[in-house]
């Protein structure tokens, strides 16, 4: 009967290998529903077989948790089988773990976790740890996404100390990586996530050179999380060589994953021509010895990507369905980690260079990785099922978070799309790309319940720019009512106090000022500086309206000198200069407000961002007047006026689109919602994944002046006297 057990498990493999999944299971499904008795341990190994088919090739997780169950009461009548008692436990809390149902999955881990204290000492030591390592990764994603942080660090640090029991450094990597995420999500304690940083810096460098290169998926976790803590704390200068890291290594990954496409292809072709039965003898001779060297070269380069011996069968902890050409694997087997599909993470380095590049204004670089990450996205969403017309409701459970990944880096995509738009006055392509945003979230509202309170902002942020300063500021408040980050609450009171100044009247001027405040005064407390920054902006622009020149000009220098050193965001610098540029002129300091309107304008033109640059023509205008330079005033005139032309017709075109009143109409998204614990795992996402939600993400935009004057100019003198904060 073993002989047919065997029989049967090949026939399954060669239709695997086909692509016959359907008629694999079959083949062993004939072993346990066979009439004849296999021995118990057949029937077991079967099981799990099957099981791991149907969860790498379908979404019949119910069918395979019922083999799973079955195996289970085997195994109890089965003394020792420690593997197989470990791979039954690993793959049903992938079970679980697919259809969102937490309270057992923990169950499961736990007592598996159980088992191997009691394995110990009767198994293979490097066996038990491996499998320790596994289940208390697995405990530590269930943790977390019940928000358990503390919990979820516990396990991994488990996790750690087993591989270094065992002198696994790359296992090790794993596990420092892991505690830094989530100390990156949980974020209570600078110097505990600084400590996570160094220890992964202090591990990473451990292992050999040469076993390094094998660790892709570490190397681009590593860098990724180490670029979120950077620019978490907005050092954006070292954030610059993760960056140049990640993409060089992305870049070299691609050209090496074509190069073993091209020899794949060559290798089939060789095999295709030594099949003739009519080559001559010296000819095959000379195939074959091509194809020798061929697969030499192949079986070298796909050595390169894989973690190294494979102590026991995969369980496809991670990317349950990914294939290993697909995979950038983070441990060896049996956790065969993956935080994302390589996929995801190529769209997810795109996005780095994205978000690092958009503040410098290298909007060309910018554009091509949003159309390469999008593009990617698109392919992706595809396959899961996610084509035109379809919703959250038609999406299998085992699909929801890795639709949710990829989902969130759409948006986050469109977002940065949005700000450039809106940086470079384009503004009906910025109506276009906020319209797919508000569009992908109607369809998928649990999935991207966190971004309603972004669409919400970029809605505050279109209405501001095209000089919806009323409607600006309510879509401001909506969105602080709509997130929990007390960060992006600050940002999001900042923006609407900036709304509040540019109405211009007393009682908006007043509620500017109770926005300022509570942010003014708690602004140390935030982590880096982007609060900093944004309210030292906001205060000194009231400042200058009520006519305190002077402590306006301390802010905003304060504000300018750590903009300039931490964030390197442009078009908020320029702002700042003209405001500054604005003062000097006003304090009769001629010299520098030509020195720094200059730079201002210079700034301005580079962003091609055309209200900022009117702006500055303004007080430039102002400025040649008081110095009585009649022909440096025709010429700034003229090309102020060229430039107020050319906004009034983007203003016109975007007034008159279709999507204009829906956008700056004050209402709010309202959609249904799916239950709290869809939310929960849509969010958390696979293997920790992080919040890709970098608060700040669009900068203040500068307020559009009259064509006659500029705003800031005009110091409003009949408004009432100055209130300090």
């Amino acid at each position: 009967m073993e002989a047919v057990a065997e029989g049967l498990w090949g026939l399954a493999d060669y239709h695997e290998s086909k692509g016959e999944i359907g008629k694999a299971v079959k083949c062993l499904e004939a072993i346990c529903q066979s009439q004849v008795s296999f021995f118990p341990i057949v029937e077991v190994k079967t099981r799990l077989r099957i099981a791991t088919l149907l969860l790498k090739h379908s979404h019949n997780v119910t069918h395979a948790k019922s083999h799973l169950e079955r195996s289970q009461l085997l195994l109890k009548s089965i003394p020792s089988c420690f593997d197989l008692k470990f791979r039954a436990y690993s793959l049903l809390s992938q079970c679980y773990h697919l259809v969102g149902a937490i309270p057992p999955l923990k169950h499961i881990l736990n007592k598996a976790l159980d088992l191997t204290t009691s394995a110990g000492a009767a198994h293979d030591q490097i066996s038990v740890k491996l499998w320790s390592c596994n289940f208390n990764a697995q405990l530590a994603n269930a943790l977390t996404i019940e928000g358990d942080y503390q919990s979820s660090i516990s396990a991994l640090e488990c996790g750690y100390v087993c591989a270094t029991q065992i002198s696994y450094p790359e296992l090790q990597m794993f596990f420092a990586t892991s505690v830094l995420h989530v100390h990156l999500m949980q974020w209570e304690d600078e110097n505990l996530v600084e400590q996570a940083v160094n220890r992964c810096d202090h591990v990473w460098e451990s292992i050999d050179p040469n076993k390094r290169q094998k660790c892709l998926g570490l190397l681009f976790y590593n860098e990724l999380l180490h670029l979120f803590y950077r620019f978490h704390i907005c050092d954006y200068k070292n954030a610059a060589q993760h960056v140049d890291k990640l993409d060089a290594a992305m870049k070299a990954d691609m050209q090496q994953t074509r190069h073993i496409q091209e020899l794949t292809k060559e290798l089939n072709s060789l095999g295709q021509s030594l099949s003739r039965s009519d080559l001559h003898y010296r000819d095959r001779s000379a195939l074959s010895e091509k194809q020798t060297q061929l697969q030499e070269r192949l079986r070298s380069m796909t050595n390169l990507n894989s973690m190294g011996k494979h102590y026991l069968e995969p369980t496809y902890f991670g990317n349950v369905r990914g294939t290993s050409e697909d995979k950038l694997e983070m441990a060896p087997p049996p956790i065969d980690g993956e935080w994302l599909p390589k996929s995801a993470v190529y769209a997810l380095v795109d996005l780095m260079v994205v978000i690092f590049g958009r503040p410098k204004g290298l909007f060309k670089e910018c554009g091509k990785r949003i159309q390469s990450g999008m593009h990617t996205i698109q392919e992706e969403l595809g396959k899961l099922g996610i084509t035109e017309g379809v919703r959250e409701v038609d999406l299998q459970h085992s699909a929801i978070w890795m639709a949710g990944v990829y989902l969130m880096l759409l948006m986050q995509f469109l977002e940065n799309k949005v700000a450039i738009e809106l940086t470079r006055s384009e503004f009906v392509d910025a109506q276009e790309a906020l319209v797919q945003m508000k569009n992908w979230y109607i369809r998928f509202p649990t999935i991207l319940q966190a971004c309603e309170s972004i669409i919400q902002m970029l809605r505050g942020q279109y209405s501001h720019y095209v000089g919806c300063y009323s409607e600006a500021a309510f879509h401001y408040f909506e969105a602080a009512t709509l997130t929990q980050s007390k960060s992006m609450q600050a940002m999001y009171q900042i923006y609407a106090a900036v709304s509040c100044i540019c109405i211009g009247d007393a009682e908006s001027s007043s509620q500017a000022l109770d926005l300022i405040g509570p942010v003014y005064r708690m602004m140390d407390s935030f982590v880096g500086v982007r609060e900093k920054t944004g309210v030292l902006f906001a205060y000194g622009l009231l400042l200058m309206k009520q006519q305190d020149l002077q402590e306006a000009r301390n802010r905003l220098a304060k504000g300018l000198q750590m903009t300039h050193n931490h964030l390197g965001n442009l078009q908020l610098v320029s702002q700042y200069l003209t405001i500054l540029g604005s003062l000097a002129l006003v304090l009769h300091d001629t010299v520098q407000s030509r020195e720094i309107l200059r730079s201002s304008l210079t700034l301005a033109k580079k962003l091609y961002d055309i209200p900022t640059q009117i702006w500055v023509l303004s007080v430039l205008t102002a400025l040649y007047q008081e110095l009585d330079e009649r022909g440096n005033e025709m010429e700034n005139v003229e090309y102020h006026r060229k430039k107020v032309d050319e906004l009034q017709k983007r203003l016109a075109d975007a007034h008159s689109s279709i999507h204009h009143i829906e956008l700056i109409d004050k209402d709010r998204l309202g959609v249904q919602q799916f239950h709290e614990l869809d939310i929960k795992r849509a969010n958390a996402g696979p293997s920790m994944s992080v919040n890709l939600d970098i608060p700040e993400s669009v900068g203040l935009s500068a307020p559009t002046p009259a064509p006659s004057s500029s705003r800031l100019v005009d110091l409003d003198t009949g408004r009432r006297g100055k209130r300090k904060i």
